[in-house]
């Protein structure tokens, strides 16, 4: 990856259609309210996404997320993932997700893919999975990861995904407060933890943790940036200016339309580039 030509690394993007496997429409009432909540139908190949963002000179992190446990569908396989970032290493960073119900399987996964396949990271969603992240349960996952000092990406706030749902399709907003990252801060203390998203509506917890704990760091996608806290642009724009980073949620947020509207969000122009860019390499280790 040549970070001189790269202008942007995006750190939250999903892998939403498999070329490998037929998607699984075990529960199509999520997947319809998904799609309305934020007016996108568009599953872009893992393929398609690197064209995409190598077209833009940006580099970008990809997962998926397993709900095998909570959900009960098929997640997209963590390797065809990590194969796609082997194919396209000039712009695509491979994240792996293991549902934490999983346990001691769950670990060995995380081992294999860390050391067979590449992965440099792991993307845990919290709502979606169905459990705290301060749960003992999850650390036989953590304490592997741990070892080799990777990131942490949690989904914080509010879900997109269960919305509009009959009973919210059983998925428990709480779990995604960000308060119960602190926790996993203290635990793991050497490993950057995430927290992504605006964190609505406990944005004031995600910046309290994010300023107590230095290896918080807060990621910036799933919104549009003229839509942002003020409190979150104030923070991003002064005392925790090192640790915030760029995001969008692709595909249901573009990296253009994000781009567009963040350079009238606010952010002083010294900010702009340690968000864009220079934050997320260092805690990405690319250097």
């Amino acid at each position: 990856m040549d970070l001189d030509k790269i202008i942007a690394i995006d750190v939250h993007t999903h892998a939403e259609a498999s070329c490998w496997h037929p998607h699984d429409d075990f529960r199509p009432e999520l997947d319809e309210a998904f799609a309305k909540y934020f007016k996108s139908h568009k599953r872009p190949t893992i393929q398609e996404t690197a064209d995409y963002y190598r077209e833009r000179n940006m580099a970008f992190v990809m997962f998926t997320v397993d709900s095998e446990f909570n959900v009960g569908k098929h997640r997209i396989p963590n390797e065809e993932v990590a194969e796609g970032a082997q194919k396209n290493a000039d712009v695509m960073i491979a994240f792996a997700s293991i549902d934490p119900h999983k346990g001691r399987m769950g670990a060995r996964e995380a081992r294999n893919l860390i050391e067979n396949f590449g992965v440099k990271g792991f993307k845990f969603h919290p709502t979606v999975q169905g459990f705290y992240p301060n749960d003992r349960m999850a650390y036989h996952l953590y304490e592997v990861i741990a070892e080799y000092k990777l990131p942490m990406l949690f989904h914080s706030g509010h879900s997109g995904f269960g919305s509009g749902v009959r009973g919210g399709g059983g998925l428990r907003l709480e779990y995604s407060n960000p308060i119960h990252l602190d926790d996993v801060a203290i635990d793991f203390p050497d490993n950057p933890i995430i927290i992504a998203h605006p964190s609505w509506p406990w944005q004031d917890e995600a910046l309290s943790v994010a300023m107590h704990k230095p290896n918080i760091y807060i990621d910036l996608s799933g919104w549009s940036p003229k839509y942002f806290p003020k409190q979150l642009v104030q923070y991003a724009n002064t005392m925790l200016k090192d640790r915030m980073l760029f995001g969008t949620d692709f595909p249901l947020i573009t990296p253009d339309r994000w781009m567009k509207d963040f350079e009238e969000a606010g952010f002083k122009e010294d900010v702009k580039p340690l968000i864009l860019k220079e934050n997320a390499i260092r805690m990405l280790g690319l250097k």
